[in-house]
């Protein structure tokens, strides 16, 4: 999906955020300080190797998401000042766009409820957009992005959705999986334990507590949209669907329904 002249944002960002001590995978360098090489016409390179498991949905402790909660912050901080930017190759522009695109494939409610969506996010934009902190996010730190030992973070891993975005919209996305429960709910206590840590690390903005409830739903449609899109076949502008990996988009959906009924807020 990335080209060599996609991947040296990448590479710096490891690099930069493991200078800072945190704990991502980062490249090697040869002789030379190359780190990108090229193996059969396709980027390529060498990172270290972390110890440490993947743990499943339902071993997710309120222990572990105040764990990921610290280091998420610790990421944004280490990233803030980071010197190359790069647009989310699923942001904003992608979920206009394709959330038009796949309207014929669902159910009038279901493309109603995406539009609708996708209206709120923009009008989010208009009303706060210019005060909520950015900095370059990781994009997709889902569970199975890192592995533990115990209840200590060893890595997080896969930062190839990492753009410059909002902070808040970071940690949406973790929020609506970490959290979540098997009735595909969120477990409040488990969010507390999320945000709460993450505030101790680095203090919330009035801008981003008045847009959280929304970027909940924000973060959720969007990862329900790129669900869908394999779920139906869609062909998707410069990517081939049929590579796609189908995970349930009812998921997403579910937790999106919960968090327009359910909004919660940021501690204070």
């Amino acid at each position: 999906e990335f080209s060599m002249e996609d991947m040296p944002f990448f590479v710096e960002l490891a690099t930069w955020l493991a200078d800072r001590g945190l704990p991502v995978p980062y490249p090697a360098k040869d002789k030379n300080g190359i780190a990108l090489k090229k193996v059969k016409n396709k980027p390529a390179m060498l990172q270290n190797r972390f110890s440490g498991h993947h743990l499943e949905q339902e071993q997710l402790t309120e222990q572990h998401c105040a764990a990921i909660g610290v280091k998420l912050a610790e990421f944004h901080l280490a990233a803030s000042d980071f010197y190359l930017r790069r647009n989310a190759h699923r942001g904003l522009y992608w979920w206009r766009r394709e959330s038009l695109n796949i309207q014929k494939h669902l159910s009038a409610e279901d493309a109603l409820l995406l539009q609708d969506e996708v209206q709120r996010f923009d009008q989010l934009l208009a009303d706060l957009g210019k005060e909520l902190p950015l900095t370059v996010i990781h994009g997709d730190l889902f569970h199975d992005n890192v592995l533990f030992d115990g209840v200590e973070i060893n890595a997080i891993i896969d930062l190839y959705n990492s753009a410059t975005a909002y902070m808040l919209f970071d940690l949406a996305i973790v929020a609506n999986d970490w959290c979540r429960d098997a009735n595909d709910q969120i477990d409040p206590a488990k969010e507390q334990a999320l945000l709460q840590a993450y505030n101790n690390r680095r203090s919330f903005t009035d801008a981003e507590r008045s847009a959280w409830p929304q970027m909940t739903q924000t973060a959720a449609m969007r990862f329900w949209l790129s669900r869908l899109i394999p779920a139906y076949g869609v062909q998707q502008q410069g990517r081939d669907s049929s590579e796609m990996v189908i995970k349930d988009p009812d998921e997403l959906k579910a937790i999106l329904l919960y968090r327009r009924a359910n909004p919660s807020s940021l501690p204070v």
